[in-house]
């Protein structure tokens, strides 16, 4: 829904549980507006039908579950490294491997440190809720085309079947700039654009990562986005993303009701990454547990950004049948490092 509200009118996908609902509900609406809906006959195929949509100017998008994304990397490397925006849906499943269908944040890596080959960065948004699903959906095409930069929503399979009250809205286009290098024709133009990643000349290269690497600064000064509550007095931060956050808030309530002072912060982009509010949070907490569904991965980006006397802790449930924390797991281990 958030796709289409948002002018989205190409999809090209595949099959994977859990992820499915999404190609069944775009196949349904996407022919009725216009639009085109395509399931490739592979991963590897819907990444590059992504790349080509994009390289016209279109908005467009696909979507898939944790091997389905590995399988699409080579594509996203060509996307990051030809400057093309578009939208990349993950609804993360167990792995290593074919792993099972259960939820699982062991995509962090993935995500965030480029997966690809060649140094590139994603634009990566870790929604929480249904209503974030929706709305961030809309941001990440946003930012993808102010950016020119590949954007991926990372979800699992806790969001990606959940059913909860939406409240949809209007969509309202930012300013964002005209797509002047699509490969549209030529047109009035005095010569036909050309999208590449390829760069033989003397120094092009080095010149184009450099530009790469200054949008990426931009993204981390510009664009990071979280939620903070409870850190005016907190003695300890919690952190989480995603389903893991849903869980850490109702351990963090408890814990408030017993008289610890517990915060929050979740970062709602995990790249760019929001630094800033953990070196912040820590000039006063000097502890910070961090939550994850995985053996621990984004408790390294958390290491580098808090200040350098804060001690940060890891509570984590590699991804397996069942093994979801309850929020009474959670609210035990934050009794382990904050008192009464």
């Amino acid at each position: 829904m958030g796709a289409i509200e948002a002018g989205c009118r190409y999809y090209f996908g595949y099959p994977i549980t859990p992820q499915s609902d999404i190609p069944e509900y775009m196949s349904r609406e996407l022919p009725a507006l216009g639009g085109e809906f395509i399931q490739a006959e592979s991963e590897v195929a819907s990444i590059n039908m992504l790349l080509g949509a994009s390289a016209a100017g279109a908005r467009a998008m696909t979507s898939s579950s944790s091997p389905g994304i590995s399988l699409k990397q080579e594509g996203l490397s060509y996307m990051a490294g030809s400057e093309l925006p578009g939208l990349i849906v993950n609804i993360s499943r167990s792995g290593p491997g074919l792993g099972g269908i259960d939820a699982s944040q062991a995509d962090y890596f993935q995500s965030v440190k480029g997966g690809g080959h060649g140094g590139y960065r994603l634009i990566v948004l870790a929604p929480h809720s249904v209503q974030e699903m929706y709305d961030l959906t809309m941001l990440a095409f946003d930012l993808s085309d102010r950016y020119r930069i590949p954007a991926l929503l990372l979800g699992d399979s806790v969001v990606g079947q959940m059913k909860e009250a939406l409240i949809p809205h209007d969509y309202t286009a930012p300013e964002l700039p005209e797509k002047g290098w699509a490969v549209s024709g030529k047109g009035s133009r005095e010569k036909l654009n050309v999208v590449k990643s390829l760069y033989l000349g003397d120094g092009e290269l080095e010149a184009h990562n450099w530009r790469l690497h200054r949008k990426y600064a931009q993204l981390q000064e510009s664009e990071v986005r979280f939620e903070g509550t409870g850190l005016e007095d907190a003695e300890l931060v919690v952190t989480a993303f995603g389903s893991a956050a849903r869980i850490a808030k109702t351990a963090i309530r408890m814990a408030r009701e017993t008289g610890r002072k517990v915060g929050l912060i979740r970062p709602i982009t995990l790249f760019p990454f929001p630094e800033a509010a953990f070196r912040g949070a820590t000039e006063t907490a000097k502890k910070v547990l961090c939550i994850e569904l995985n053996a621990g991965q984004m408790v390294e980006d958390v290491r580098l950004s808090v200040g350098r006397d804060a001690e940060v802790f890891f509570y984590g449930r590699p991804p397996g049948a069942g093994s979801l924390p309850t929020p009474e797991e959670l609210f035990t281990q934050i009794c382990k490092y904050c008192e009464a």
